[in-house]
């Protein structure tokens, strides 16, 4: 092949790229360069393995399988050449739902449709940031600004690994690695994930109930002297009687996003002496979903006001 033919050969594959790009619009690009994944949590165990968890990137509800809700044909226009450039994901057909109403990601759901999101009426989303001591979501970044460039509320989230570093280890990596919280009114107070151990046998990750209990203690302390704010607490109720004892040391300072995938009998019986949840995980289908308690009016003062 001639010179000038490869240039133009070139030249072609570059204008079909960039063609791909003018199609999704406003949907964010990942950003990759700073993912530095770890070998902080070990092979998936065997239910994780069938949910589709990888090696160091469990999700939240992660027993509800991970959900990878993509429309490739969107995407790319139809061409496969470049599929793996542009797998976008877009707002299908999501479980209803009344009131104040938002989904959350993890690096599954790579680069995401967030306008799709909003005609739907999705409000806020939480986006994984960080797990254990050394994993990072590589898209956090266009994740996140990708929501709030959308006008959605956006929260940052940890999966917890209480079989690591200490909770106070981990909450100074959550922060420094995207669980920092702005005041810019659209930036909600961080997320504890802490649930069942996608990575061993033992759900409670080989920790008593009282180790447990002083393990979130630790976290939830210093996310509060990092930030100012009180961390969410995500968990279900099966696994918090199990692993704390059904703790009530939390109900009075930590909102409460508890998962229970019910959404027409509702989120049951709150774990831990919290007399309301702040945000309820109603599903895992198509992509997690999840429900405000109040209005949002009460979400914007959650996203703004410190004690």
């Amino acid at each position: 092949m001639s010179s000038s033919a490869s240039t133009s050969a070139r030249f072609v594959r570059v204008l079909a790229i960039s063609s791909v790009v003018a199609l999704i619009g406003s949907v964010s690009a990942p950003v990759l360069a700073n993912a530095s994944p770890g070998a902080d949590p070990t092979t998936p165990n065997a239910t994780a393995r069938k949910a589709g968890v990888e090696s160091g990137n469990a999700t939240m509800g992660w027993r509800g399988g991970v959900q990878r809700s993509v429309d490739k044909h969107v995407a790319t226009g139809g061409d496969s050449r470049v599929s793996s450039f542009s797998t976008v994901t877009k707002a299908g057909d999501l479980v209803p739902m009344t009131g104040v109403v938002g989904i959350d990601v993890a690096s599954y759901q790579g680069v995401v449709d967030w306008v799709s999101f909003t005609k739907v009426n999705r409000s806020f989303v939480f986006v994984k940031a960080t797990e254990g001591s050394s994993y990072r979501n590589p898209y956090f970044t266009s994740q996140f600004g990708g929501a709030k460039a959308a006008g959605m509320f956006a929260g940052a989230y940890h999966f917890a690994n209480p079989g690591g570093k200490s909770g106070k280890k981990q909450a100074e990596y959550f922060v420094k690695h995207g669980g920092k919280w702005t005041k810019d009114g659209k930036t909600l107070p961080g997320v504890l994930d802490i649930e069942y151990n996608p990575y061993g046998k033992n759900i409670c990750y080989g920790l008593s109930k009282k180790k447990m209990v002083s393990w979130i203690t630790s976290f939830v302390k210093r996310y509060k002297k990092l930030t100012k704010r009180d961390v969410v607490i995500y968990t279900t109720a099966d696994w918090w009687s199990k692993c704390t004892g059904n703790s009530k040391k939390f109900s009075k300072t930590n909102p409460l996003w508890v998962a229970r995938w019910t959404p027409t009998t509702g989120p049951g019986k709150l774990p831990g002496g919290w007399p309301y949840y702040t945000f309820w995980q109603y599903s895992a289908t198509v992509i997690d979903q999840n429900r405000f308690s109040n209005n949002l009016d009460r979400l914007k003062v959650l996203a703004t006001q410190t004690k």
